[in-house]
Order: structure tokens, then C-alpha cells, then sequence
């Protein structure tokens, strides 16, 4: 059970890769996001970030007694609040659909990187609720930012 945990807080080996596992964690998400919202579009993010939620609490414990705390490998928290990120967003299968993803994302890594506006204090959580906290907060000051370029900027919605 706890290699399948690993396995999961990895999401599925993306933390395992060489620099920036968090980046990683965060781009093999994208695809994951786009099709949830695509198929599913009244619930498919809101079941993603549930599912992710609950299998990031799942996972940690197995990951912090592999790789320490609060471990880059684990990156399964990222994926929560990369995909917090797109909430309010409205995918429709255009070309501005791939912007949207890029813009979300890259927003989601500057927030999690810099962790300011109190994301470093909620970091300091302990536990399994710290470790997942500030990327959600991340999230969602990345969704703030997105939202706003998508109404600001011609053509991003």
C-alpha cells in the first residue's frame, strides 16, 4: 500500500523528475484539468479537485516518510491547487483555451514559487494540512489573477 501511495503523491512518477518536480506536478495536470472541464462541465473540476484533495491527504504520510517534509517528490498537492486555478474558467475547445491553460499555470508556479500574501505562513502548517494548504491558496490567488486577465484581455475568454 504505501508504494501505491508514493506512486499517487508522485502523481505517478511526474515528482520523480529531475528539476522543479512541483512544475512537473503542475504541467501533467493541465490535461487532466482540460478534459474533466470538457466532459464534465458543470462538476469535472470540482470532482478533480476533490479527487485530488482527498488523494493528496491519502498519499502524504507515505511520501514524508520517504522523502522528509514537506518533500518536492510529493507533488500531488500541487495538482490540488493547480487545478483551483481554473474554478471559474470556461473551456469551450478554441484556441484560446490553450492561453487560458498557459496563463493559469504559469500564474499557479509564480504564486507557489514566491508563496506571498501569506501563503509562507499558511506553508508553516504542520501536517499533512500544511503541506497542501498554501498550494490551494496559491490556486486560488492564481484564479483571482486568471479571472481577471480572461475579462481584461480581449480575446483570452
Amino acid at each position: 500500500m504505501q508504494s501505491i501511495k508514493i506512486w499517487i503523491g508522485t502523481l505517478f512518477g511526474a515528482g520523480l523528475l529531475p528539476y522543479g518536480p512541483g512544475t512537473w506536478g503542475s504541467l501533467f495536470t493541465l490535461p487532466l484539468i482540460y478534459f474533466s472541464a470538457i466532459l464534465f462541465p458543470v462538476y469535472g473540476l470540482y470532482a478533480l479537485l476533490l479527487i485530488t484533495v482527498l488523494l493528496s491527504l491519502w498519499s502524504t504520510d507515505a511520501n514524508v516518510q520517504k522523502f522528509g517534509d514537506d518533500p518536492g517528490q510529493f507533488v500531488m498537492d500541487e495538482s490540488a491547487g493547480q487545478t483551483v486555478v481554473f474554478l471559474a474558467a470556461g473551456f469551450h475547445q478554441t484556441g484560446s483555451d490553450l492561453l487560458i491553460l498557459l496563463a493559469g499555470f504559469l500564474l499557479f508556479r509564480m504564486f507557489d514559487i514566491m508563496k506571498p500574501l501569506g501563503i509562507k505562513a499558511v506553508e508553516k502548517m504542520r501536517g499533512k494540512f500544511g503541506i497542501l494548504a498554501d498550494d490551494l491558496l496559491a490556486g486560488l490567488y492564481a484564479l483571482i489573477c486568471l479571472e481577471l486577465l480572461i475579462h481584461f484581455v480581449p480575446g483570452l475568454g
